[in-house]
């Protein structure tokens, strides 16, 4: 991990620009806050491959479909909360139905839209993303694995929803530690506790992580930034060899990385488990960081859940 904090949403603006040569058949949509998502970057410079839809959400994802169709691949941006829930028909109807190849980039996600309050937080994407059929979801832990993964879906045939935070975060990976979509990385072992993650809460796991082996807990640390398809085989490898499992997120605790979890170990693996994330409430605006160890998303509250567990 470096000290260099870059944001989900600045490294999103860049890798549009990177990758337009690569894929001359990428178009990107946004919804009227192109400015928020950093999708204008790649406005001003191919204006001819970029569409403002205004405030049509669920428009955008139906345009989006029917470019697919004609053999582009679309991009289509906005908030994660609006992708999620004002575009549900549109993105199991139009795209999951049709297995179409369409990246909808969830900007804004979990509490990032910190000062918005709860009617654009957004802590159930996951949970309806990973019920739609044939889509695949991707939360990328930092600025590196947003290129990486943005990369990858538009090679993929089939939808792919990757979620994205709004303020700066540190960078784990370099380039050339590169992300496999379906593949889970291993940060660090252990033979105590498992603890999975996803997103922005990698940072605090990670610290929990070195306190915990201060106190003599070694954890078996696991990036999932693909929480569908699972990498099921590592995950049901760590749990056998340490029995138990926390996982973290910036999500409700039902319906996201947890309860993929869960019920992939309940078939193949079944051990003792806890849960960080929103305890199933709605949130309140306020300072980003604030919010998180309010509701429950630090490093304190991960070594709490931790001792709870091997206790």
């Amino acid at each position: 991990m470096t000290t260099q904090q870059i944001s989900m949403r600045d490294a999103f603006g860049q890798a549009l620009l990177d990758l337009a040569d690569a894929f001359p058949d990428m178009v990107v949509l946004d919804a009227d806050v192109s400015s928020s998502t950093k999708t204008g970057m790649f406005a001003r410079r191919y204006p001819e491959r970029f569409f403002n839809v205004g405030v049509a959400e669920a428009n955008m994802v139906d345009i989006a479909g029917g470019l697919a169709t004609c053999g582009l691949r679309p991009v289509a941006s906005t908030f994660a909360l609006f992708l999620a829930l004002k575009c549900a028909d549109q993105v199991r109807n139009v795209l999951c139905y049709n297995n179409l190849p369409v990246v909808l980039a969830a900007g804004y996600a979990g509490l990032s839209d910190s000062y918005d309050g709860a009617s654009h937080q957004s802590l159930t994407d996951l949970a309806v993303m990973r019920a739609m059929p044939n889509m695949t979801v991707v939360v990328p832990a930092d600025a590196s694995e947003v290129q990486q993964a943005l990369q990858q879906a538009l090679r993929r045939q089939g939808p792919t929803f990757i979620r994205l935070s709004r303020n700066p975060g540190p960078i784990f990976f370099d380039k050339d530690d590169e992300l496999e979509i379906g593949k889970i990385r291993k940060m660090r072992d252990g033979a105590d506790l498992t603890i999975a993650v996803c997103g922005i809460p990698t940072s605090f796991v990670l610290e929990a992580a070195k306190q915990l082996a201060q106190q003599g807990v070694s954890v078996d640390l696991l990036e999932i930034s693909t929480i569908k398809p699972l990498d099921v085989d590592t995950l049901a490898l760590s749990a056998s060899k340490t029995g138990r499992v926390l996982t973290v997120e910036e999500h409700n605790i039902y319906g996201g990385l947890g309860s993929a979890v869960a019920e992939a170990l309940a078939r193949r693996c079944p051990v003792k488990m806890d849960f960080v994330g929103v305890q199933d409430c709605f949130t309140e605006s306020g300072p980003y960081d604030e919010l998180m160890a309010k509701y429950g998303i630090s490093a304190a509250a991960i070594i709490e859940k931790a001792r709870g567990l091997l206790s």
